[in-house]
């Protein structure tokens, strides 16, 4: 039988419905966009953040900065790895065509998209990787641990250490400098990246070779 229970079911305000409609709204116009001509994905943003893997996408600029520092750091026919960092992976792919080819390690797999390039990482297993990437086979790492801890630092360092050549691009928050510097040698950059959404930390990058983020 049917009784009053109806008046139990929470009721959500108007401003909480709006804002639901509006999040909804924006989806599908994402969703759209995806499917209609000419949408690149590998464009920043083609794969949503996920906050809850600690994701914060690159301000379409720093991208761009990042990405080409690292072509010109790896050199003619160089070797680019993206630790964690997704948004630098998709700037370089913008610039197909160019001498050099990358890969990206990263725990979502929704990157898988990517094909062969994309590698699934975790930064607690930091040497469980494919016996097809050999150590010391990249010509510069980029790396962007997802938390600001050093425990996240140290794993995510053992693994830059062992795809490296020598030379790392780190991309952390500022209070890491010391650990950075600890782990892996690296000096901060005068260069300050910028997120597409702020950012309560402030953030730096780091490098350990003569680079053009100064």
């Amino acid at each position: 039988k049917m009784d009053d229970d109806d008046d139990d079911i929470p009721q959500l305000s108007s401003h909480t419905l709006a804002a639901l409609q509006e999040f909804y709204l924006e989806q599908q116009q994402r969703e759209g966009m995806k499917t209609s001509q000419g949408f690149n994905q590998y464009s920043i943003g083609s794969i949503e953040e996920d906050w809850q893997l600690s994701q914060f996408w690159y301000s379409d600029e720093t991208a761009s900065r990042l990405a080409n520092e690292a072509v010109v750091a790896a050199g003619k026919g160089g070797r680019i790895a993206c630790v964690s960092a997704p948004s630098v992976y998709q700037k370089l792919k913008e610039q197909d065509g160019k001498d050099f080819s990358v890969c990206i390690l990263d725990y979502d797999r929704r990157f898988s998209v990517y094909g062969e390039e994309f590698i699934f990482y975790d930064y607690n297993h930091p040497l469980n990787l494919p016996e097809n990437l050999l150590p010391h086979s990249f010509d510069i790492v980029i790396a962007d641990p997802p938390y600001l801890s050093e425990e996240c630092l140290q794993k995510t360092a053992e693994t830059i250490k062992y795809l490296t050549k020598g030379k790392i691009l780190l991309c952390t928050g500022a209070i890491m400098e010391e650990h950075a510097a600890k782990h892996l040698g690296v000096k901060i950059c005068r260069f300050i990246p910028k997120h597409s959404r702020n950012l309560a930390n402030e953030f730096r990058c780091y490098v350990n070779y003569a680079s053009g983020l100064d």
